[in-house]
């Protein structure tokens, strides 16, 4: 493949206190063992407006922002290759950039779990090497994840991050078409969840805060009530729908901390709880609602990069293309308008795409 690269490029930054500045760069060359990916598609992530987007003051380690080009979620396409790439990263190979880059060397890398890698060398793509908000992107080989045909660009973006959390919490909770699943949270990360779910065999409710997140949920096949406030009206509302014992799964994805109470009190005997909305904390009485209960309770954080290949594998298999959940779509010049929106807490997910990138798919219920 030959392709006309051009020197420059815009990428966006995200200096803190809710800005958004967009800057002229110089498009990088790959090095031993790097490819250059051309992006097509970029979402928005909600760690991405807690973390980076909202406060006036970045953190550091982890989570500290090292003031590059953001966008953790990139897919895109091969363009250039740098020497010692494996002949699997041709030109023209549509890739998908799980978003941390790992030592490669300590145990949570070797187990393919670079998020929890403990070596110096660990970098993030949009926090502390430059990610997906640019038009193109540096990407070492380890972090690629082939996107399978007919899954888009922006079906790739979804798989990067917020899709992949969602599998990864199935995963964890073991969901079969055993369970009735609660998800509570509907913003991206639970909607992929309830998906997801559901292609699983589960049934599932979700419970979301916001109408307008209710109403987008119910458009996506959704079973999806809204909080009243009233958490005991809340449990017994879901305990009704899933039977008189209530669900066997809940999987929070609001970070919420009365919310996270309304999942283990909605939970039956015997049931298992996952957390994976960030932030918050939760108080309840352990013998009630956990010991009396025999339920498990497991934190989930992102997947795996082999969980990504599985699951852009059983997306491909279920037809089930992420890309539903974005709501909105934008070029880089409106980055800050993009940023604007998601944080609003109104929308699904919000993607900056490239090259006249577009959603091809709306959920269609009858399918």
């Amino acid at each position: 493949m030959t392709t006309s690269i051009p020197t420059r490029m815009k990428g966006v930054y995200l200096p803190g206190d809710r800005k958004c500045e967009i800057r002229d760069v110089e498009v990088p060359t790959p090095q031993h063992g790097q490819v250059l990916v051309e992006m097509r598609a970029s979402t928005i992530c909600g760690s991405d407006l807690r973390a980076i987007y909202r406060p006036k003051i970045h953190k550091t380690g982890a989570e500290g922002y090292n003031g590059v080009i953001a966008g953790h979620e990139p897919c895109g396409l091969i363009v250039k290759r740098g020497p010692g790439v494996n002949d699997k990263w041709k030109e023209g190979t549509r890739v998908i950039v799980y978003h941390i880059q790992g030592c490669g060397f300590c145990h949570p890398c070797r187990r393919g779990e670079y998020i929890s890698c403990t070596g110096e060398d660990r970098k993030a793509y949009g926090w502390q090497r430059d990610g997906g908000h640019g038009e193109y992107i540096l990407v070492d080989q380890q972090s690629l994840v082939i996107l399978e045909e007919p899954l888009t660009y922006l079906d790739g973006a979804m798989i990067a991050c917020g899709i992949g959390t969602s599998y990864a919490a199935c995963a964890r909770a073991s969901v079969s078409g055993k369970d009735i699943v609660l998800v509570t949270g509907l913003g991206p990360v639970g909607l992929g969840t309830a998906l997801i779910a559901a292609r699983l065999g589960a049934r599932v409710i979700g419970l979301e805060f916001d109408q307008d997140r209710v109403d987008f949920a119910r458009s996506l096949g959704i079973e999806s009530i809204a909080c009243s406030g009233n958490d005991a009206d809340d449990v017994s509302t879901i305990v009704k729908i899933a039977g008189g014992e209530g669900v066997h799964v809940s999987i929070d994805c609001s970070g919420n901390s009365s919310v996270r109470l309304t999942c283990m009190k909605s939970m039956r005997a015997w049931g298992r709880v996952v957390f994976v909305g960030e932030g918050g904390t939760v108080t309840f009485d352990v013998s009630e609602l956990v010991i009396h209960k025999s339920l498990a309770i497991f934190g989930s954080w992102v997947c795996s990069i082999s969980q990504m290949e599985e699951l852009v594998e059983k997306l491909v298999r279920w037809n089930l293309h992420p890309e539903i959940a974005i709501t909105h779509t934008f070029t880089i010049e409106d980055a800050a308008r993009a940023y604007g929106l998601f944080d609003s807490g109104k929308t699904g997910k919000c993607a900056i795409t490239y090259k006249g990138e577009t959603k091809q798919h709306v959920y269609n219920v009858d399918k």
